[in-house]
C-alpha cells in the first residue's frame, strides 16, 4: 500500500508538535502548582526578612512591606509577646491574632502540615475549616521579641495554576492548527517536485522521453531532476540504437534463406516486365529507320513512344534497385522517434498540385503531434506510395481520407480512396512484385506493380505490418508503427 510522502511529512511534524505540547502540558500540570507554592514560600521568606529588620513594629509598616504584601497577596501580622496586635496588613487582624495564639498554645485544631521548622519560625500549610480553604503560613518570633504570622491562601495558587493550564491548552490547540496549516503548505511545496519526478518516471517507464524536469533552485531534488533529464536522453538514444540493432539482427536471420528465391523471382519478373517496352522501342525504332512514315508528325509520334517507354523502363529499374536494396538489406533501417502527423502533413503539401489535378478532396484532421518509432525517410516513402496509389485509382466522389488510430503501443495509419474495390481473389496478391489487378489501367498511368512491393519490404524491414481492406465505395490501405 502506497503512502503519500506529503501526508507522512504532515503526520510526522504534527505528531512531533502534539507530543512536545503534550509533554510540556503534563509537566505543567504536575509541577506548576508545586513551583508556584515554592515561589510563594520564597516570597513569604522575603517578607519575613523585611519585617524582621524593622526596629519599631508599632509604627506603620513601610511602603516596602505593604507593597510586598499587596503584590504577593500576603497577610502580615506582628503582635507583642502577649499576642496583642502591633501592626498588620490584613483586615482580619483579630482572627490572625487568635490563630497565632492557637499555634503557640497548640489549641488550634485545624489540620496542619509542617513544611519547615527552625528555632525562629515554622513554615506550614493549614486548612481553615470555617471557610474550607487551605493556606500557606509562616509564624514565629522576630529578633525584636515580637510574634508574627504571614499567610497566603493556596486557593489563589491553585486557581492560577488551573488558569495557566487552561490557557496553555487553548494556546496549544491554536498552535497545533496553525502549525498544521504551515506544515501542509511547506510539505506541499517540498513534495511538488518529488511528485513531478514521479510522473516523469512513470512516463519513462512507458518509453515516453519528452517530459523534462524544470529546475527551480539548486537543492538535492533539483540535482536529481537534472539527472533524470540526462538519464532520459541517454535512455532514448540507447533504445533507438537497440531497436536499430534488433531490426538489423532479425533482418540478417531472414536474409540468407530468402536470397536465392528472391533472385530467381526477380530475374523472371524483370524479364517479363521489360519484354513489352523493349519490343515497342525496337519496333518503333525500326519503323523510323525504314522511313515507314515520312511525314514529320508521325516521326514525332514514334519518337514520343520510344521516349515514353524508355522513361517507364528507367522508372521501373530505379524502383527495382530500391526494392532490391530493401530485400537484400543493403539499405539500412535507422529507427528514430518522430511525429507522424507532421510527416503526413508534409507529404500532402508536396502532392498538392497532383491532388488539384485529380480534383481530389483530401481529409486529414490532426493537429497535435503523435510520436512513433521508425525510419522517418522510408515511412514518408510508404505514405507517398499510398497517396499516389489512391490518386491513380480515385473515382466516384473523389474523396481521400487519411486517418491515424492510436492503439495499445502502436499507431495505425490508413489511406482510403473512393473507387472500385479490389477483387477478393487479388487483394492478397497486390503486395507481390509486378502483380497488377487491372493491367490496362496500370499501364495507362505508368505503373509497374512495384510500389506496393516496396511498401511491404519497408514495413517488413521495420518488423511492422501493412494491408488493404475493401469497402463498398472504395479501398483502404494501412500500416502500423510502434509508439513506445
Amino acid at each position: 500500500m502506497k503512502h503519500s510522502i506529503q501526508k507522512q511529512l504532515i503526520g510526522a511534524f504534527v505528531g512531533m508538535m502534539v507530543l512536545a505540547l503534550t509533554i510540556i502540558g503534563v509537566v505543567n500540570y504536575c509541577f506548576l502548582q508545586p513551583y508556584y507554592t515554592a515561589h510563594k514560600e520564597k516570597k513569604i521568606m522575603e517578607a519575613y526578612d523585611t519585617i524582621n529588620d524593622i526596629k519599631d513594629a508599632s509604627v506603620d509598616f513601610s511602603g516596602t512591606v505593604r507593597q510586598i504584601a499587596s503584590k504577593n497577596n500576603l497577610s502580615i501580622l506582628i503582635t507583642s509577646s502577649d499576642f496583642v496586635p502591633v501592626n498588620s496588613t490584613s483586615r482580619d487582624t483579630l482572627d490572625m491574632a487568635r490563630r497565632l495564639f492557637g499555634y503557640y498554645t497548640s489549641l488550634y485544631k485545624d489540620k496542619l502540615t509542617v513544611l519547615e521548622q527552625t528555632g525562629n519560625y515554622v513554615m506550614q500549610t493549614s486548612e481553615d475549616q470555617a471557610v474550607k480553604l487551605q493556606y500557606l503560613e509562616m509564624w514565629g518570633v522576630l529578633d525584636s521579641g515580637n510574634f508574627f504570622i504571614i499567610r497566603t491562601p493556596l486557593e489563589s495558587i491553585e486557581e492560577a495554576a488551573s488558569m495557566s493550564n487552561t490557557f496553555y491548552v487553548c494556546v496549544g490547540i491554536v498552535m497545533i492548527l496553525l502549525s498544521s496549516v504551515s506544515i501542509w503548505i511547506f510539505a506541499r511545496r517540498f513534495t511538488r517536485p518529488v511528485m513531478e519526478l514521479t510522473e516523469i518516471s512513470k512516463k519513462m517507464t512507458g518509453l515516453d522521453f519528452e517530459a523534462k524536469y524544470v529546475s527551480r533552485g539548486s537543492n538535492e531534488i533539483d540535482e536529481l531532476g537534472e539527472n533524470f533529464n540526462t538519464m532520459s536522453s541517454e535512455l532514448e538514444g540507447t533504445i533507438s540504437e537497440l531497436k536499430s540493432a534488433n531490426v538489423e539482427l532479425q533482418k540478417d536471420i531472414e536474409k540468407k534463406t530468402q536470397i536465392d528465391e528472391v533472385r530467381k523471382e526477380f530475374l523472371n519478373n524483370v524479364s517479363h516486365e521489360l519484354k513489352t517496352p523493349i519490343a515497342l522501342i525496337q519496333g518503333y525504332a525500326e519503323g523510323l529507320k525504314e522511313n515507314i512514315n515520312e511525314d514529320a508528325e508521325n516521326r514525332d509520334f514514334y519518337c514520343d513512344v520510344i521516349m515514353d517507354e524508355s522513361a517507364k523502363m528507367n522508372n521501373m529499374v530505379k524502383k527495382l534497385l530500391t526494392l532490391n536494396q530493401l530485400e537484400f538489406g543493403n539499405d539500412q533501417i535507422v529507427m528514430e522517434r518522430f511525429d507522424i502527423v507532421n510527416l503526413i502533413r508534409g507529404v500532402l503539401q508536396s502532392m498538392d498540385i497532383l491532388i488539384q489535378q485529380k480534383e481530389a478532396r483530401v481529409s486529414f484532421e490532426y493537429a497535435d503531434p503523435i510520436y512513433v518509432w521508425g525510419d522517418e525517410f522510408k515511412v514518408e516513402e510508404v505514405v507517398t506510395n499510398f497517396m499516389t496509389n489512391a490518386l491513380n485509382h480515385l473515382d466516384y466522389d473523389k474523396k481521400i481520407d487519411v486517418k491515424i488510430l492510436e492503439q495499445e503501443g502502436t499507431v495505425r495509419v490508413s489511406v482510403f480512396n473512393t473507387g472500385d474495390p479490389i477483387p477478393d481473389e487479388d487483394i492478397d496478391k497486390i503486395w507481390i512484385k509486378f502483380y497488377k489487378v487491372d493491367k490496362a489501367r496500370t499501364r495507362e498511368y505508368g505503373g509497374s506493380g512495384i510500389g506496393l512491393s516496396i511498401v511491404k519490404a519497408i514495413m517488413d524491414g521495420m518488423n511492422q505490418t501493412c494491408g488493404a481492406k475493401n469497402y463498398d465505395n472504395g479501398v483502404e490501405f494501412w500500416f502500423t508503427l510502434e509508439s513506445k
